[in-house]
């Protein structure tokens, strides 16, 4: 058997087992990963129709117009027409039907066999919510089904089968593709590799003959094999070595000072992008300390770009990553300009923490500031994103300050100078809290205990994020106040102390005041909304103002 056959036979099955265990492994994941979102977010949308029709409800028991057919009328053509915003695609449709099975709410015309109204209203009435696969004129469709005992109605937010399921086909075909133009790369790499590895002996009298031109004895004949011609190469060098032992010596030394200087100026220039400049002096005059790991008490500030999914899909990739590049740029110049550091991108979200490896004289303060500048900078980096006919950007920014693991974490061949633990995690549902309070900005009371002497912070709620029991007070800040703003938030303080105390009315009167003032106040509005849900349910007795976030 020739070296090249044996070759062959050794080295294929190395790289085609992993290659393909990588790719199989990929596409399951993909396929599982996409299959849990999108019957979560059917779920989402059906819990959040649930919740519409509940509150159109509530408004009429309230107003004792239960019992009116008209107003019942327009309480449904109402979720008619919440059904229809919830619609994002063509091919989506939200069902609901009577025990009948007759439909009685459609976000598009529909025409149903007798037998798919007699299977709807079996549906009907075992009333069992959750995942469901049903026939519509004559399709297969699969989604999320819930009761609404108010108007005695059994609704589905439902997708078609094979539009449910098509990016999870889709994924498997181009995973096909892909394995088999890896597996035809793999084995041309092979055979073009192994016909190099076949000719030892070319490279061999090529060595020879250039010494004997030159008269270099430092020339090596590369030792391929440990076969006859690998034995025949090392007898050589050995032969010429100890002739050229001082000679090369000298050389490596000279090689080995030129190199480290060069790397040192590469390392030096590299992170620089990473870390400020003032950081990697303190480095360089005390190398005992660089990225060792401790606890420490530092400010983490996560940044994200809400609805980007969205944005970018009507956007080219080239325009995406050209709009993405000039935004990172602008945010990364101001959290470094405050002293702090990127830890990573996350898609279109940053993650930034202030006070490592070197701390500051106030972290939070230089992170809230930061923030308040990044939120400044974006109308700027608006303004270009019109200027080119592209979308705006908005962001949401959480922060948070405690002690934290920071340091080089990784393996050998891979590390990253980062920080780990709790309080990174309530920095990042912070960040996702934004949206519902429609706030650029929240900090915690941790982050608010250090700024406070410098600004101004505005208390929104007691909140239990998920993942966590205890509940953490959350709050918005100002670089400064207009009068305006000063007199809501003194408003908002009183109100939200007669809340904690459960004087619900009191509250109540006081935030109708603020919106009065403030009508875009959206915090007023919140906490407006819950003091008059407690005023006829009040919360249990063990309640101390917080609000469960079962959300990220």
């Amino acid at each position: 058997m020739t070296i090249r056959t044996k070759t062959i036979l050794i080295v294929l099955p190395l790289i085609l087992t992993p290659l393909i265990l990588t790719v199989l492994v990929a596409s399951l994941s993909a396929r599982n990963g996409i299959t849990i979102i999108a019957t979560d977010f059917l779920g989402f949308k059906a819990e959040t129709f649930s919740a519409y029709m509940n509150n159109q409800w509530s408004l009429l028991e309230e107003n004792g117009l239960s019992e009116d057919e008209e107003y019942l009328e327009v309480a449904k053509r109402s979720s008619q027409n919440h059904a229809k915003s919830l619609i994002q695609r063509e091919s989506e449709l939200i069902l609901a039907v009577d025990p009948r099975g007759e439909p009685q709410l459609t976000t598009r015309p529909l025409d149903l066999t007798d037998d798919e109204k007699r299977r709807l209203a079996e549906i009907h009435a075992a009333g069992v919510p959750g995942w469901q696969r049903i026939e519509i004129e004559g399709l297969t469709h699969v989604g999320h089904g819930l009761a609404f005992e108010p108007f005695d109605w059994y609704f589905w937010v439902l997708e078609p089968e094979e539009v449910f399921y098509g990016a999870i086909t889709e994924i498997f075909q181009r995973t096909a593709v892909i394995l088999t133009a890896a597996l035809l790369l793999a084995v041309i790499m092979l055979i073009i590799f192994t016909s190099v590895l076949t000719r030892p002996i070319k490279g061999m009298v090529a060595v020879i003959r250039e010494i004997i031109t030159t008269g270099d004895l430092g020339k090596k004949v590369t030792l391929r094999y440990r076969d006859e011609t690998g034995e025949l190469g090392h007898y050589f060098n050995l032969m010429t070595g100890e002739l050229d032992k001082a000679y090369n010596q000298i050389k490596k030394y000279a090689f080995e000072a030129v190199m480290a200087r060069n790397n040192e100026k590469k390392v030096r220039k590299i992170f620089q992008r990473y870390v400020p400049s003032n950081v990697i002096e303190q480095f360089e005059a005390h190398p005992e300390t660089m990225l060792k790991g401790d606890n420490r008490e530092l400010a983490v500030l996560f940044s994200d770009i809400r609805s980007f999914t969205t944005i970018s899909e009507n956007m080219h990739p080239e325009t995406i990553v050209e709009s993405l590049n000039k935004y990172f740029e602008t945010m990364v110049d101001i959290i470094m300009n405050e002293g702090g550091i990127v830890d990573k991108y996350i898609g279109d979200a940053i993650m930034a923490f202030f006070g490592a490896p070197v701390k500051g004289e106030n972290d939070p303060l230089q992170a809230v500031l930061a923030a308040l500048n990044m939120i400044s900078a974006l109308r700027e980096f608006n303004r270009w994103q019109q200027d080119h006919g592209l979308p705006p950007f908005d962001i949401g920014i959480g922060i948070n300050y405690g002690e934290v693991t920071v340091g080089n974490i990784g393996s050998e061949r891979k590390m990253d100078y980062t920080v780990i633990g709790d309080m990174v995690n309530l920095a990042s549902r912070l960040e996702g809290l934004t949206k519902y309070y429609h706030e650029k900005l929240i900090v915690s009371e941790s982050v608010k205990k250090q700024i406070e002497d410098h600004i101004a912070c505005r208390l929104l709620d007691r909140v239990a994020v998920k993942g966590k029991a205890r509940a953490v007070k959350i709050y918005t800040v100002r670089e400064a106040l207009s009068e305006k703003d000063s007199i809501v938030w003194a408003h908002h303080s009183w109100a939200m102390e007669m809340y904690l105390k459960r004087s619900f009315k009191e509250a109540a009167a006081r935030y109708e005041e603020i919106l009065t003032i403030s009508p875009g106040d959206s915090t007023a509005k919140i906490f407006l909304k819950r003091c008059r849900e407690f005023e006829s349910a009040p919360p249990p007795e063990n309640w101390q103002g917080e609000t469960i976030m079962d959300f990220k």
